[in-house]
């Protein structure tokens, strides 16, 4: 490994899904770990393609099945070098259950997924609601960073 390579950064991809069922509700979670409540979704694994990784994600946190429908977002966490892509996703099967990871599982209004959620969680919902291109923004955690 030369010292170029050494250097390098490391970053890690998560994937999440908005769920969004016909009525408008979206799906959440309250993590196991902390508490928060916030979109389903985990690291994606080496040698699965994003949308696999979401619907592998969703159904191990919450027990339903999705189909993908769009990027949404791309999101950087600066403070841990994680980049999490989201996509818009539709329940097409199975029934709400508990996981390891979760301590929850809920469909909220948007307004009440956005308000239980930490803003860096929120934003990811009211993006993948906006019918515009995907949003790319970057954060500390916690807070968004201005471009």
């Amino acid at each position: 490994m030369t010292n170029a390579t050494a250097e390098r950064p490391l970053h890690s991809v998560s994937v999440a899904g908005i769920v969004v069922r016909e009525d408008g509700r979206v799906l959440v979670i309250r993590r196991a770990d902390n508490g928060a409540w916030e979109p389903p979704g985990g690291i994606l694994e080496r040698d699965e393609r994003p949308e696999e990784g979401v619907r592998r994600e969703v159904a191990e946190e919450t027990g339903i099945a999705v189909e993908v429908e769009r990027l949404t977002g791309v999101y950087k966490n600066l403070a841990l070098g994680v980049i999490a892509l989201v996509f818009r996703c539709r329940p097409v099967g199975g029934v709400e259950q508990l996981s390891d990871e979760s301590t929850a599982v809920r469909w909220l209004k948007p307004d009440e997924a956005e308000s239980a959620m930490r803003e860096v969680f929120a934003v990811r919902v009211a993006d993948a609601l906006d019918r515009e291109a995907p949003h790319v923004r970057s954060h500390d955690g916690v807070r968004l960073l201005s471009a």
